[in-house]
């Protein structure tokens, strides 16, 4: 039994993410956490909101409510559609939580302690009327290059130019809207990344088989231009963790937080501590995760994020991490995925265009999103939803190929020999060869699966759905039984064995499905078919199991031009 530590990049607190946010971490990082427990490994799935920087508050702002009120609530909202799409966390956190603060300050404080963080003074925009410095994100104007009159103080969302916030004409408070701006000195916090660059490039040399997407971002920050740079980690924020040496006060740092881009993948840590918390567990608990010193030396851990993700979790995070000069665990593996677009565009939270994931469990159960997500995961390139798409997967693989087997199969069951599984007749050479390619299929779904290849593992899982109907279609009990009673009984025995194998292997994708499909088998026997002709013999002849509703209902040409036109525009 090995040891699995997963995350998956925590999604913003600003708003409720989309379908592309959902492929782009939380999902994958829920199928291999999933696979992985079935297979009997220890896993500890975490999550989080990431609550903290200038977004929040500007969210919060918009919703006429206190910062701390409205992360709360939105934290509430994430955490029920995270249920809704099955996503299995041992613990979704906050990295508001207290666990977070402490461990963040700690860090800061090591960094110090060993030369990692530079005071450097820096020109910052003030605002009168806030009575604050404003981060660029905070500043708005007209562009200087094509003059939109909403570009923000860092870039220009209309023609992508990186901008200063003293570059912008007519700058104004994106708080208040005041004018009343001034240029004024603040000192602020810098880690040192470029002192560890060398460290940094040898510990993503010696990773092997980490996906290209990963590394090349990787090396693109570390060597293109000047280099590896350093970072700011101090904001002039009210909202975030307060800046500390460790248990100390940071004198020339009172009232600034730290940059949410350092606190954030800290929480990964916090959030272990917060679930240790809520089992009642003492630190040990969920230090053996973490300490090499303490346990976590046998844990792999895996990462899922989206390519813009990849910089802060290949560099800033893990030299953080090597900073601190304590034997902390380093990611062994870090799945990255390309952009989910929408329907000839793309997804955007900000502009609130595509399908969210609140929208999209209102018209479907989340097996259908599963599956469709899992199956077009963006892994080599960039990936595109559109309604026709998903319309023609669900209607083929899921209701056509699972669903329509596992309902032809119970139902002439119980038209023939009733809802118990037939007794009598013997296997041949047919339901052999069909042993033969389940078992070789099922040990390259696993292989795929132990790899991260996502579609090559939806696509393996298809596969042997469709063995399965191949196998109904030359055996055709139907036609056997009017012959042969026993030869087609001991073909049903096997195909209502087969459902239940397919409900086990299904269910790191379509876990609701799964379930259903064990429960109409009447059994509870989910073990994993290491030995596929064992598997198919689970259910003993006078099992009695029930007919399951449908599993998947078709998606109409109605219902595709409905939601089609639903979601062409922008979200309310």
């Amino acid at each position: 039994m090995a040891r699995i530590l997963i995350t998956s990049a925590i999604p913003y607190i600003n708003g409720i993410k989309h379908l592309g946010n959902l492929v782009g971490s939380q999902l994958p990082a829920d199928l291999y956490a999933r696979y992985m427990r079935q297979r009997g490994h220890e896993v500890m799935f975490i999550c989080a909101t990431d609550e903290h920087g200038t977004p929040a508050e500007l969210a919060a702002t918009k919703a006429g409510k206190p910062v701390e009120e409205f992360c709360a609530e939105m934290h509430a909202v994430q955490s029920e559609i995270a249920d809704g799409f099955r996503l299995s966390f041992d613990h979704f956190g906050r990295s508001s939580s207290a666990q977070n603060h402490s461990l963040t300050q700690y860090f800061a404080g090591k960094l110090a302690d060993n030369g990692f963080i530079q005071e450097i003074s820096e020109k910052q925009v003030y605002s009168n009327a806030d009575g604050r410095f404003l981060p660029d994100r905070y500043i708005e104007g007209t562009c200087p290059n094509c003059g939109y009159d909403k570009a923000r103080g860092d870039q220009c969302e209309n023609c992508t130019k990186q901008l200063d916030p003293t570059d912008l004409i007519d700058p104004r408070s994106a708080v208040s809207g005041s004018t009343d701006l001034e240029v004024r000195e603040t000192k602020h916090l810098y880690l040192r990344q470029s002192q560890l660059k060398d460290r940094l490039d040898d510990w993503i040399n010696s990773q092997e088989g980490w996906p290209v997407l990963t590394t090349s971002i990787a090396k693109k920050w570390l060597h293109d231009g000047d280099g590896l740079r350093d970072r700011g980690i101090t904001r002039d924020l009210n909202w975030g963790v307060p800046v500390k040496r460790g248990t100390d006060e940071w004198p020339g740092m009172e009232g600034k937080v730290f940059y949410v881009w350092f606190d954030a993948p800290i929480e990964y840590i916090a959030g272990t501590a917060e679930w240790a918390e809520a089992k009642g567990l003492d630190d040990a608990a969920w230090r053996r995760w973490w300490r090499t010193d303490e346990g976590a030396d046998d844990v792999r851990y895996v990462q899922f994020m989206g390519k813009d993700n990849v910089p802060f979790h290949t560099l800033s995070f893990p030299a953080t991490i090597m900073g601190s000069g304590e034997p902390w665990k380093l990611v062994d593996y870090i799945k990255s995925f390309n952009y989910l677009n929408y329907d000839g565009g793309q997804f955007s939270t900000s502009q609130g265009r595509g399908v969210f994931m609140d929208q999209a469990l209102s018209i479907l159960p989340a097996d259908y999103w599963r599956w469709w997500l899992l199956s077009h995961a963006p892994e080599n390139s960039d990936a595109e939803f559109t309604w026709e798409n998903f319309q023609s997967s669900v209607n083929k693989d899921l209701a056509d190929v699972l669903g329509n087997l596992v309902s032809r199969v119970t139902k002439f069951c119980r038209s023939k020999f009733g809802e118990v599984v037939p007794e009598g007749g013997a296997w041949a050479e047919r339901e052999a060869a069909l042993i033969a390619t389940l078992t070789a299929k099922t040990r390259a779904y696993e292989g795929f699966m132990d790899a991260m290849e996502v579609r090559k593992a939806a696509a393996e899982l298809r596969s042997i759905w469709v063995a399965g109907n191949e196998y109904l279609q030359e055996a055709a009990p139907w036609s056997a039984f009017k012959t042969d009673p026993e030869l087609a009984a001991a073909q049903i025995r096997l195909a209502l064995n087969l459902i239940r194998v397919y409900a086990v292997l299904s269910r790191p994708f379509i876990p609701d499905a799964s379930a259903a499909m064990l429960a109409a088998m009447g059994t509870e026997d989910d073990s994993w078919p290491d030995d596929m002709t064992a598997a198919l013999s689970v259910l003993p002849a006078g099992h009695a199991f029930a007919v399951p509703e449908v599993l998947f209902a078709k998606i109409t040409d109605e219902q595709r031009e409905e939601w089609q036109e639903r979601f062409s525009g922008t979200r309310d």
